[in-house]
């Protein structure tokens, strides 16, 4: 199979969809693939790196799109990008469909078959693809929020530990998935007071033993919700339901409430976002203010820590792209029901049913579109 990785053209973004040792394992088994020249090279993967793992550089975006099979990338294909699909080409990628009813359309449009990273099951349960830029996210929303309540980002000028004599920031973190335990490891470490939210009692109860009263746990309801955001400094929204619109779980009137120069991070921006005053911001203008409230809304903020970033993902994406080029989309998906669920696009068909309801599509179901 012809493999092409263009070079991402989105805000700030420098994360490449495949690094050179990913190339050699398609090249190794007989497959091309196609590099963009200077992908990589703004982390530190040039291309003679590619060139000597057997990669062909092409000049354009516009010569991999026409001459690749499939298209492995890390955002979401930007309109331009989406122009340039064709029907039966592959795209492997982040989507995040369900908050962007263009690039829906257009991927529709296209007849592409579009496999989200976002929505591949793993064997053990969980998200596999996304993890690992979950945990870079979680891990940055500290980092982000530590910065912006400094007075000079605009924040109430707080040392997230505190020193002796003065209290620590209080830090609130809704949701104990992925992004929320990296969020807290991250937070702990700071020595600030953390208070974690979650709708599973067991999963709490997890987190308990393990962290003892360096965290207090609280079961998510709207009364708790509440009383927790009142009190914080700084807020962590790292809530998803997969596949789906994220639910808005901090209400416009209640982020009104809050203290000024609070925080509040937006991890579940990707997906919509979990306050009712987000919207999707980039690193070269990452906040904005609502009532006195600082919020950091990047979509795509493991793309700040991009050399990172990029081979966490490549451990997670290469086997599934191993597999597409190596069997072909329909053999893969019907040998692998994990890399079956991350078919959201498929020939003109919306065919993950979080993303047709959210966006008003017929559902047309994975299994169908393989026969």
């Amino acid at each position: 199979m012809i493999v092409g990785v263009p070079k991402e053209i989105k805000n700030h973004e420098y994360r490449v969809g495949m690094t050179p040792s990913s190339v050699r394992e398609l090249t190794s088994r007989g497959h091309q693939v196609l590099v963009q020249k200077n992908a990589g090279t703004e982390i530190g993967l040039s291309d003679d790196q590619y060139k000597a793992v057997g990669a062909e550089l092409v000049e354009t975006a516009q010569e991999i799109f026409a001459r690749a099979e499939m298209i492995v990338k890390v955002k979401e294909p930007q309109p331009v990008e989406c122009a340039m699909l064709r029907p039966g080409q592959i795209l492997y990628t982040y989507l995040h469909l369900a908050p962007d009813p263009e690039q829906t359309a257009a991927l529709v449009k296209s007849g592409a078959i579009c496999i989200a990273y976002e929505t591949i099951t793993g064997a053990n349960g969980g998200l596999p693809l996304l993890a690992p830029m979950s945990e870079v996210a979680g891990r940055m929303a500290i980092q982000a929020g530590a910065a912006h309540l400094e007075k000079s980002k605009g924040g109430m000028g707080l040392l997230l530990g505190g020193v002796p004599g003065v209290a620590p920031a209080h830090i609130v973190i809704i949701g104990a998935g992925v992004v929320g335990t990296n969020a807290m490891q991250m937070a702990v470490g700071t020595g600030a007071r953390v208070t974690v939210l979650d709708k599973s009692v067991d999963r709490l109860r997890q987190l308990d033993l393990v962290y003892g009263n360096r965290i207090s746990t609280v079961y998510s309801n709207t009364q708790s919700i509440e009383e927790a955001v009142l009190s914080a400094d700084l807020v962590i929204g790292g809530v998803l339901v997969p596949g789906a619109a994220a639910p808005k779980l901090v209400s416009r009137d209640l982020i009104s409430r809050m203290k000024k120069g609070a925080v509040v991070v937006d991890v579940a921006i990707d997906q919509g976002g979990c306050f009712e005053t987000s919207h999707a911001t980039t690193h070269a203008e990452p906040t904005y203010v609502v009532d006195g409230v600082i919020h950091y809304c990047v979509a795509n903020m493991p793309g700040a820590v991009a050399r990172t970033s990029t081979f966490a993902l490549n451990n997670a994406t290469v086997g599934h792209a191993i597999a597409l080029a190596s069997k072909g989309w329909k053999q893969a998906l019907r040998d692998d029901v994990h890399l079956r669920n991350g078919l959201n696009v498929c020939e003109g068909k919306v065919t993950y049913e979080a993303v047709a309801r959210d966006l008003g599509y017929t559902h047309v179901t994975a299994a169908s579109v393989l026969n």
